[in-house]
């Protein structure tokens, strides 16, 4: 096993190594000239070699000596390298980030990514899109540090959660549907119609917001088919297969083939409405997602603002 070597002896090693002059060394070092010859010798003596040559007149370097000057010095670089990174890590100007996100979250996200990476720009991005039901997972295993997702239905009690946005749901139809030519749906007239979700075990939320709506409209939908993301279901209604209920951000996006439209049903606003939330996990400490979610508030201010 390697001695243990405080970084103490290594500074005041390399002060006399430079400077060749015991005396020179401890004005450096602010400290006497005998604590520090004592100093010297007990690192001599932990590494079991003499690092100088002394004689009355001058102080020279050994071979060992040289050589292990050139270790001392990378050694404490790496360490006040190893300082600056963590100091940095800790005030939230580096480090690692992790950001999980619906597809429908493209508005506000690449404005968000934006001026995050122009205020923080030593923290490391990492994207990954997934459901919503994923991202609970995902930031509840420390696979993500926050997620842009749609209401949950059921949040895991670890959780924090935020809104950041609220969107109207649109009806998604193929543009050769009897209604696609219509300004307004009225959510009735599809009872009957083949429907497009998503599977509620990946958001429970919003498939049973859909279908709540549904209800008050006077029907249940008929799913004939699911798909795990929006663009999926925006391309299964392009081919005729059904209909769908969206977020609005989705038409933000224009598809062939698929005709967007507002949905006209007698239903309370958080009904017809979808909230854009933010989830984190609020037992682990991370001020590099702290700044992000600043960030994410800012922007769907300004966004909301925009809309107004």
């Amino acid at each position: 096993m390697p001695p243990a070597v405080e970084t103490r002896l290594l500074r005041q090693f390399i002060a006399v190594a430079e400077e060749l002059n015991f005396h020179r060394a401890a004005e450096r070092l602010h400290m006497a000239q005998p604590p520090l010859s004592q100093a010297i010798r007990k690192l001599e003596d932990a590494l079991g070699l003499s690092l100088f040559e002394r004689s009355n007149r001058s102080v020279a370097l050994t071979p060992a000596g040289a050589a292990f000057l050139i270790s001392a010095r990378r050694i404490l670089a790496q360490l006040d390298e190893g300082v600056r990174e963590a100091q940095a890590v800790a005030a939230g100007q580096a480090g690692r980030l992790a950001i999980s996100f619906v597809g429908t979250a493209h508005d506000l996200l690449p404005l968000a990514l934006r001026r995050f990476r122009a205020q923080f720009p030593g923290i490391e991005l990492v994207l990954r899109e997934a459901t919503t039901g994923e991202q609970l997972a995902a930031i509840t295993a420390g696979e993500a540090d926050i997620g842009l997702m749609r209401q949950p239905g059921i949040m895991v009690a670890q959780l924090a959660s935020e809104t950041l946005l609220r969107e109207p749901i649109l009806a998604a139809l193929p543009d050769d549907h009897p209604l696609a030519g219509e300004e307004s749906i009225p959510l009735a007239a599809l009872a009957g119609t083949e429907f497009i979700g998503t599977p509620r075990q990946l958001g429970i939320g919003f498939h049973d917001q859909i279908i709540g709506l549904c209800r008050l409209a006077g029907f249940s939908p008929r799913i004939v088919q699911e798909a795990r993301q929006m663009q999926t279901i925006a391309s299964l209604v392009a081919s005729g297969l059904g209909v769908s209920l969206i977020p609005a951000s989705l038409a933000l996006m224009p598809r062939a083939g698929v005709a967007f439209r507002p949905i006209a049903v007698e239903a309370p606003p958080e009904m017809t409405n979808i909230e854009l939330i933010a989830a984190w996990d609020a037992t682990r400490h991370s001020l590099a997602r702290d700044n992000f979610l600043a960030v994410l508030r800012h922007v769907a201010r300004d966004m909301q603002f925009i809309s107004n």
